[in-house]
């Protein structure tokens, strides 16, 4: 490295965000994850062990997939080169790869090679890799904020160690903050600035798990704030709304707002109003509630709620939560507003949760009654002789499909369950069976 390239090395360090220059180098240093990075976890004992397969990083932006990336440069004797799929092209990793195998021949080295948004590379680069991958002369490290079983080789995947990284707990987006505040080598800590707990609780909040989202609010705060009287610059919860450009929600995902702000959304839908279920639906999009949460609300309304009234309100709502699983945010609130307004308008019936819970009722409270025996299995070897089956008659058999014989056990032989209503196609339903029954064959 020449006195230039140190210059430029040194003025890159120096002037490089906050997110970047307060990047953890050690996995000491890695706040949050634990559910992989734990001292008792695989990855954990891997890398501090420098014994690390393939393996892909897959998460929401700014929870630290870059970061295990570059602790682990730090850590391994291997050689470690990074690319970005999105300007890498084929000759960047034909380099790659001549340089790997250099290493490897020459120093008996191996090469991790860590691949940045690798679900941006096509089938055909993808399949690039895969041999060098396979004989061992690249160590694969993917980052991907898609869901790698979409957007990966298959090949790749079953090479490789699929690690999710989770949105970071707030407690987490804490201490980041205060690390950064205090920090006089790497973050803040020359400015001198304090945050009230009241800045600290919002940015945490509401950078709804992204590390790097929090550090870009706190870095703009502190540079642009003013020093009060007493010479101290001072994060208050205004400047930390101006600085992330996003107003205050009082939304709390622990406490009341979160209990009774789902409440009122769910009684809505219920209650056929999609303008009042829309409008819950978007405070809790907007104060950062996981889309995920949301989604199983919907699907248990639609059932709950909807039923048979509306058999295609179950579909909708869970086609809208494997969509949702999919595509993220922000594309998910479009797929989350028709779920919400097709149960909300749809027809209404709570027939199926009623009938469920009053069968399980009377299973719990009495004992458990004998299956009438035409109705046992015939098939196995003496069946008959113990009468399982005889009698038996088979519906097909008989005018619109449809026989009368007993099929509760005795003693609830004329216990209704399920009662369809008038509503929509429950209605149909019940026309259905009332005509069965008139017009069966005994």
């Amino acid at each position: 490295m020449d006195l230039f390239e140190y210059m430029r090395e040194t003025s890159k360090k120096n002037d490089s965000p906050l997110a970047s220059r307060l990047r953890p180098t050690t996995l000491e240093e890695v706040v949050g994850q634990k559910h992989i990075i734990g001292k008792d976890k695989l990855l954990y004992r891997a890398i501090k062990a420098d014994k690390l397969s393939s393996v892909i990083f897959y998460g929401p932006p700014g929870t630290g997939k870059t970061t295990l990336a570059k602790v682990i440069a730090n850590t391994t004797s291997c050689e470690f080169t990074q690319i970005n799929a999105t300007i890498a092209g084929k000759k960047d990793m034909e380099e790659v790869v001549k340089k790997a195998k250099d290493t490897l021949g020459m120093y008996g080295r191996k090469t991790i090679l860590f691949v940045d948004e690798i679900h941006r590379f096509n089938k055909g680069q993808q399949d690039y890799l895969l041999p060098f991958v396979e004989d061992g002369t690249l160590i694969l490290i993917g980052a991907t904020t898609e869901n790698p079983y979409f957007e990966v080789n298959s090949a790749l995947i079953s090479r490789s160690i699929i690690f999710q990284l989770l949105p970071l707990e707030k407690e987490d987006i804490k201490e980041i903050l205060f690390r950064a505040i205090i920090d006089k080598e790497k973050g803040m800590g020359n400015y001198e600035a304090i945050i009230t707990d009241e800045a600290l609780e919002f940015l945490s909040d509401i950078s709804n798990g992204d590390a790097r989202n929090a550090l870009n609010a706190i870095e703009l705060g502190i540079l642009t704030t003013e020093r009060n009287s007493e010479g101290k610059i001072v994060i208050t919860l205004e400047v930390a709304e101006q600085c992330i450009q996003k107003r205050v929600v009082r939304y709390d995902k622990d406490g009341d707002s979160h209990y009774d702000t789902i409440s009122a959304f769910i009684k809505s839908m219920r209650g056929s109003d999609p303008n009042a279920a829309i409008y819950y639906l978007a405070r809790m999009l907007y104060a950062g509630e996981d889309i995920k949460f949301i989604a199983r609300r919907i699907i248990i309304c639609a059932s709950e709620d909807v039923g048979n009234a509306d058999p295609q309100a179950l579909v909708v709502a869970t086609a809208a939560a494997q969509a949702v699983e999919r595509i993220g945010m922000p594309e998910a609130r479009i797929i989350l507003a028709q779920a919400v307004t097709y149960v909300a308008t749809a027809p209404k019936s709570n027939a199926a949760y009623l009938s469920i819970d009053m069968a399980l009722d009377i299973v719990k409270n009495n004992k458990t009654a004998p299956i009438p025996s035409h109705l046992q299995d015939a098939h196995y070897k003496g069946a008959q002789n113990l009468g399982h089956g005889i009698n038996y008659k088979y519906a097909h058999n008989y005018k619109n499909h449809y026989v009368k014989q007993q099929y509760l056990p005795n003693g609830l032989e004329n216990k209704i369950f399920y009662e369809p209503t008038e509503n929509g196609y429950e209605k149909l339903i019940g026309e259905h069976i009332e005509k069965l029954k008139r017009e069966a064959e005994e």
